[in-house]
């Protein structure tokens, strides 16, 4: 059973194969799990500032070794579109960071890492990190800025969360 992140549940929610623990040692809440989120989000759209780069930030979190559903949330940083012009047909960056974390909650591994081609709503761009935490995968991705930097802001984000989850 999964634990609902996102859901109204109550502060004994807890899974029956394990749970997220806070800080504290507790069982995740979703206020919890939110407090985590924003603070991860936060972290990214500072480091997002202090590279110059707007776009859109995502944090998600799921347990286990395989995913069978998350709990994810994400930020605007400045700008969710680069609208079209007559020579581009502009970029919806919301749907990129989300196909990165699409992408690496599939492969385990950050987005564009290669490991193989990239399927059909996914664009195989760099930009997202994942990284394997105490009961499952923590997963940050970033749109907007050129890769390596899209890369720091998103480490940036997982850093934030593996301190607390």
């Amino acid at each position: 059973m999964l634990l609902l992140l996102s859901s109204g549940l109550g502060a004994g929610a807890q899974t029956q194969k394990g749970a997220v623990g806070d800080v504290a040692g507790r069982y995740a809440t979703p206020k919890s799990f939110d407090v985590v989120a924003d603070a991860a989000l936060d972290a990214m759209r500072r480091r997002a500032g202090e590279l110059n780069i707007g776009g859109v930030a995502v944090v998600a979190y799921f347990e286990g070794d395989r995913i069978q559903g998350w709990s994810s949330k994400m930020l605007v940083v400045d700008r969710y579109k680069d609208e079209p012009t007559s020579t581009s047909k502009g970029s919806n960056l919301l749907g990129i960071a989300y196909a990165k974390a699409s992408e690496m909650a599939d492969t385990l591994k950050d987005s564009g890492s290669q490991v193989r081609p990239p399927m059909t709503g996914e664009f195989g761009w760099s930009g997202g990190v994942v990284v394997r935490g105490k009961t499952g995968y923590l997963i940050a991705a970033f749109s907007g800025g050129k890769s390596e930097d899209d890369v720091q802001v998103s480490r940036t984000g997982v850093e934030e969360m593996r301190a607390k989850l």
